[in-house]
């Protein structure tokens, strides 16, 4: 089993998403992004910090530094469930391939459905395929 499945797995036992994870060169760090619907709290990152601690003893994962950290506002878009989840709200997103000469949009995000990502921008509606977003963001409301 892969290092983020076996993190996957965990989390979602634990009752979280995992919503990203990274690691530096070798492995030395690893970065794990969680969420649930009501939001994350110092002491979620601190459960899973320490179910993941034991966990990577029990595998025998080698690494030096774990940290656990709520999406943030600007939460990373990458499952369409979470576009489903997040209809509504605006959204930054970059193309892989470019759609009249533009690799970079933002508007609100109308929906998932069969790999492809609807989006108001501006008056207009589009749709782009899953698989040519490169980076997709939520846009901060404040």
């Amino acid at each position: 089993m892969q290092l983020v499945e076996l993190i996957e797995q965990a989390v979602n036992g634990l009752g979280y998403e995992l919503v990203d994870f990274e690691t530096s060169p070798r492995a030395r760090l690893l970065r794990v992004f969680i969420d649930k619907e009501e939001g994350i709290s110092v002491d979620d990152c601190a459960l899973v910090s320490n179910h993941l601690t034991r966990l990577f003893t029990v595998e025998n994962i080698d690494y030096d530094r774990l940290e656990i950290s709520s999406p943030g506002m600007d939460r990373p878009l990458k499952k369409p469930a979470d576009f489903a989840r997040f209809a509504g709200q605006e959204a930054q997103f970059k193309l892989r391939i470019p759609v009249g000469n533009q690799r970079n949009f933002t508007g609100a995000i109308l929906g998932e459905a069969d790999g492809v990502v609807r989006f108001r921008v501006g008056a207009e509606e589009m749709a782009f395929p899953l698989d040519n977003i490169e980076k997709a963001r939520l846009v901060p409301k404040f």
